[in-house]
């Protein structure tokens, strides 16, 4: 009898076992935002299921289960292992810091979801850079689609962040959401930012006045820092060209107090070897010695409020021109250099008021100084830009507001006629304060759908009220499907002595007929995003379709005057339209990547006694395209990438009819390979090849730098009405009736080289 109860009972428990474990069910989600993971895989006694749309899955078994083990993976995302007890259970997995970040805060002040935000960003983060490495952040922005930087020299090699076809002053550059990039300082902003301190960086497309004020007409650049108490404990990467081009990053947390914790950055950068390889006698690679300094403070408050303090030092000696030149010869007409140095102080900080409501005031301060020659042509300025800003967040049942007061001071002065009294000739600084109020409502109307409303009202000393709405809207048909509409304006006040190098090398005379009234834009966006996830690869598919019309644009006028450049304001429109399509996907095999590609039409509609005349804007591609390839072998912790762009042609500022460079610039593209090797104790080696097909602009063209044997123009020869002569002084021929010239410039001059670099990591609180 004994035994048959016992028999009993172990087939009721055999039976029980194998319902209890005839299914397992459960749901995935993204352990930060809480958002259901689809195409998450999960492995279960030997069986495979996919989770769905809604990150559900379910797997049944035929025979009672033999492991209590779940193993949960996804692209993007850390493995994870769960004991499954007989219930539907939730699992929270963890994203990869290899991966693209889905946390936003750019497109609307505040930290939010990258798939519930209302305003498109494209966020990237150093894994994403590090498939091609660069020095800088200037350079490593190539690699995102829509977005190119431009050289606007040949001798000294600066330049700007065009996005959409916008030139560099329609974008503003901010660090941890503070607006401290001025107009002077742009390309040296961007300049001397760590790596190792980057936690990642966001774009935003499109104007953003309405929360961001001037500067923001054609799209943001947001460089956000590593938060101390997240960073590695030591962090390095060191990198050298077959140019002689040395790179050293160095990033270090430390706690120098209770409750405080710092991150110090240092990036080290020196060319100094003049190569001249397109035989102009001009250096092809301006000579720099670069160092910059950054330290960030986080402190430890009560609820976790903010606060942060971060300085940041830059000091960069640049110069380009005559290989024979040397610093006796700054300034002088004896040999011809463009040197350039720069001194550059950075703070910034923000505070959490100790109150119920949710106050945050940040600010930040930048000094920048800069002491130029340009040949005999010196141009010495300083600026100074004092930022703060007071913000409230609020959510009232469906509507979360953000409201702000915001002021900004700049102090600017140079030796031009910027800042020149007109009637006494005596220098006089500009003084510009801009105060300003801001109000962003965004209202969940629906489960899927969001609104978002934002208006701003800046008052200019001079140019009086300026206003700039937008409105906002986002609908999730599915999880794996976003659409969003965008439409908005943006101004913009020029300073032409800040912005455009053509106006100071002394190349062409500068004319401003009139005042210059602020630009302004109204624009529209659509955008769409799908993803695509199967067993195999995922695919995310995200298009934009832009028009913006300026209604005053301060376009530099080259071709009415070939010796002159010539800054009104627009008597027409200008329009900026164009489709863009970037692609992200991933294999299981291990080979991921990114295909983008942008079409684009930049206009100029002028109006002369009712004629309308139509012609593109000069230095902007008629379509660009970039990509990058990755393979992780399984064996030996190898990767390789292979990264590359493609530009079509674009308008270039010729002198005349009679100059034989190209009036267009042909299809060109620059292509990199990079092979990198995993070792023990988080170390790093790569090395690679940059410039595969050895592109430059001199290919095709008879001379790039005009008269680059005469850049003082002390041979050229003109008869009484002041027409260029084909034989200069001392018989030196000038058959093009050409004056010096290095602004025909589209592309970077530094041809095929090598690189080798090594990068080591320590995580951990000490070493």
């Amino acid at each position: 009898m004994k035994y048959c109860i016992n028999l009993l009972l172990g087939c009721i428990l055999s039976i029980h076992a194998m319902a209890q474990h005839s299914s397992v069910s459960g749901t995935v989600k993204d352990k930060t935002t809480g958002e259901p993971l689809p195409g998450a895989v999960i492995s279960f006694n030997g069986k495979k299921s996919l989770a769905g749309n809604d990150g559900r899955f379910l797997i049944n078994l035929n025979s009672p289960a033999s492991s209590q083990t779940l193993i949960i993976s996804r692209i993007g995302y850390k493995s994870d292992t769960t004991t499954y007890e007989g219930s539907h259970i939730t699992i929270l997995l963890e994203a990869s810091s290899q991966t693209l970040t889905d946390v936003v805060v750019t497109g609307t002040m505040k930290a939010v979801s990258k798939t519930a935000s209302p305003v498109p960003v494209e966020v990237y983060t150093p894994q994403f850079f590090r498939r091609n490495p660069t020095p800088t952040i200037f350079d490593a922005l190539q690699q995102v689609n829509g977005v190119r930087p431009q050289l606007n020299c040949n001798v000294c090699n600066t330049g700007d962040i065009h996005i959409n076809g916008l030139e560099g002053p329609y974008t503003m550059v901010l660090i941890d959401g503070m607006p401290i990039v001025s107009a002077l300082g742009s390309v040296y902003g961007l300049s001397g930012i760590p790596n190792s301190l980057v936690d990642r960086i966001e774009v935003v497309k499109g104007p953003a006045s309405s929360l961001y004020g001037s500067e923001a007409i054609g799209g943001l650049i947001n460089v956000i820092t590593k938060n101390p108490l997240k960073a590695p404990l030591l962090s390095a990467d060191v990198m050298a060209t077959s140019w002689k081009e040395y790179n050293f990053d160095l990033g270090l947390k430390y706690k120098p107090w209770k409750k405080t914790t710092g991150l110090l950055g240092v990036n080290y950068f020196l060319f100094n070897n003049r190569i001249d390889k397109n035989h102009d006698q001009f250096t092809d690679v301006t000579q720099q010695n670069r160092i910059a300094i950054f330290n960030k403070y986080n402190f430890e408050r009560q609820q976790n409020r903010q606060a942060s303090l971060a300085v940041r030092y830059v000091y960069e000696d640049r110069w380009g021109g005559d290989t024979r030149w040397t610093k006796p010869f700054r300034g002088g007409d004896s040999l011809y250099a463009e040197s350039i140095y720069t001194s550059r102080i950075e703070l910034i900080g923000n505070y959490q008021l100790p109150t119920t409501e949710k106050l945050l005031f940040s600010g930040s301060f930048n000094s920048h100084i800069q002491r130029s020659a340009y040949g005999n042509n010196i141009f010495n300025a300083s600026q100074q830009v004092a930022f703060g800003q007071l913000t409230w967040d609020k959510s009232l049942g469906s509507h979360d507001l953000l409201a702000g007061a915001v002021f900004r001071y700049t102090a600017y002065d140079d030796n031009t006629t910027a800042t020149r009294d007109t009637l006494t000739g005596r220098n006089k600084p500009q003084h510009t304060p801009l105060p300003g109020i801001f109000l962003q409502d965004e209202i969940s109307i629906a489960d899927k759908q969001k609104l978002l409303l934002g208006a701003r009202w800046d008052h200019h000393p001079v140019h009086g009220h300026i206003f700039t709405p937008r409105i906002a809207w986002k609908w999730n048909p599915t999880n794996d499907d976003v659409i969003r509409i965008n439409a908005g304006t943006g101004f913009r006040v020029v300073n032409i002595f800040t912005e455009d190098h053509a106006a100071l090398t002394g190349a062409r005379d500068v004319l401003i007929p009139e005042e210059l009234e602020p630009e302004r834009s109204y624009n529209v966006n659509l955008n769409y995003v799908k993803k695509l996830y199967t067993k195999f690869f995922w695919v995310n598919f995200d298009a934009s379709a832009w028009y913006t019309h300026f209604t005053n644009r301060i376009i530099p006028d080259y071709t009415t005057n070939t010796e002159q450049i010539i800054y009104r304001n627009l008597t027409g429109y200008s329009v900026s339209k164009g489709v863009s399509l970037n692609t992200e996907f991933g294999f299981t095999n291990g080979l991921k990547g990114h295909i983008g590609g942008t079409f684009q039409d930049v206009s100029i509609v002028s109006k002369n006694a009712g004629i309308k005349t139509t012609s593109r804007q000069m230095l902007t591609e008629k379509w660009s395209a970039n990509w990058s390839l990755s393979y992780t072998f399984k064996k030996g912790e190898w990767t390789i990438d292979y990264t590359g762009n493609m530009y079509g042609p674009m308008d270039l500022p010729l002198l005349s009819e009679e100059d034989p460079r190209k009036p267009t610039s042909p299809v060109w593209s620059i292509q990199n390979i990079q092979v990198t090797k995993k070792l023990p104790h988080s170390i790093e080696v790569y090395c690679g090849i940059k410039n595969l097909l050895n592109w430059t602009p001199a290919k095709g063209n008879p001379f790039i730098i005009a008269r680059s044997h005469d850049p003082f123009d002390k041979l050229v020869a003109k008869d009484a009405n002041g027409v260029i002569q084909k034989v200069g002084v001392n018989g030196d021929p000038n058959p093009y009736r050409l004056t010096f010239d290095p602004n025909y410039v589209f592309a970077p001059n530094q041809g095929i080289r090598a690189f080798v670099g090594l990068r080591w990591t320590i995580t951990g609180d000490k070493l």
